[in-house]
């Protein structure tokens, strides 16, 4: 074979991201697709939604009727720029900043409590953080999108682990974005770049991926934020490049499980 081909060929294996298409997953099966940041709901049903653009949050009661508004834009402690998503632990709301490279933390009725991280690429630290949810522990996992990384924090600010990398090799990310945590505490991670979606158990050790950019059920176009539903295990991704969510359901039998 010619050098120069072989030299090509060669690159080429290196440079391609690894396919795994939906039909192929062993874990989730393409369920529908509907319709086209940051809302939490408190354990009695309180929907907080935090405004990208203004930097209000406006808290409804489960009939969506207006209950209050708290915080503001800006850069002081209690104000926020661009906040992501969210999410609620134990009476407190967690709100990552891609503006402020940072996580906020309020309680129920709005007021500031306290912040952690700063901009920075050194572990501890954040670039535009997306999503900041609380496993069942009060473990925050955030999705660090500019460092390529999911950061692990205690609830009161303090590193716990950390892992990732840029890349798209299994347990590697490309601007990971949105997180959702199972009843188990596997975390569901997707990734802007790579336009697919990774599953790890709570200590970050890799289970399964799926997904690649396109536009048909089980491909992706500039992922974004992901639900789960801890009673049935039903994973909703806002695909919004494709302008949709799509959903996807367990295979029956199917237990995830680290490699």
């Amino acid at each position: 074979m010619n050098r120069k081909l072989l030299v090509i060929l060669v690159l080429a294996a290196v440079i391609v991201p690894r396919i795994v298409k939906a039909e192929d997953n062993p874990y989730y099966e393409y369920l529908m697709t509907f319709g086209s940041e940051g809302i939490a709901v408190s354990p009695k049903g309180d929907i907080y939604v935090a405004d990208y653009n203004t930097g209000y949050v406006k808290v409804y009661n489960k009939n969506y009727e207006w209950i209050k508004t708290f915080s503001d834009y800006g850069e002081a402690p209690g104000e926020n720029i661009k906040s992501e998503f969210m999410s609620i632990y134990e009476g407190k709301l967690f709100m990552p900043e891609a503006g402020n490279h940072r996580i906020n933390v309020f309680d129920l009725e709005g007021n500031f409590l306290y912040l952690f991280s700063r901009l920075g690429s050194k572990p501890g630290k954040v670039n535009n953080p997306e999503a900041a949810k609380a496993n069942s522990k009060g473990e925050i996992f955030v999705s660090d999108l500019k460092n390529d990384r999911i950061q692990v924090f205690s609830a009161d600010g303090k590193l716990l682990r950390h892992w990732g990398n840029i890349g798209s090799d299994p347990g590697e990310f490309k601007a990971p974005a949105g997180i959702a945590i199972d009843k188990n505490d596997n975390i569901f991670v997707s990734e802007i770049g790579n336009d697919r979606i990774q599953v790890f158990d709570s200590s970050g050790k890799f289970i399964t991926m799926w997904g690649f950019e396109g536009s048909e059920p089980g491909q992706f176009d500039n992922l974004h934020g992901l639900y789960i539903d801890k009673s049935t295990g039903w994973l909703y991704i806002a695909d919004t490049g494709n302008n949709r969510v799509q959903v996807y359901k367990p295979k029956s039998g199917a237990v995830l499980k680290a490699q």
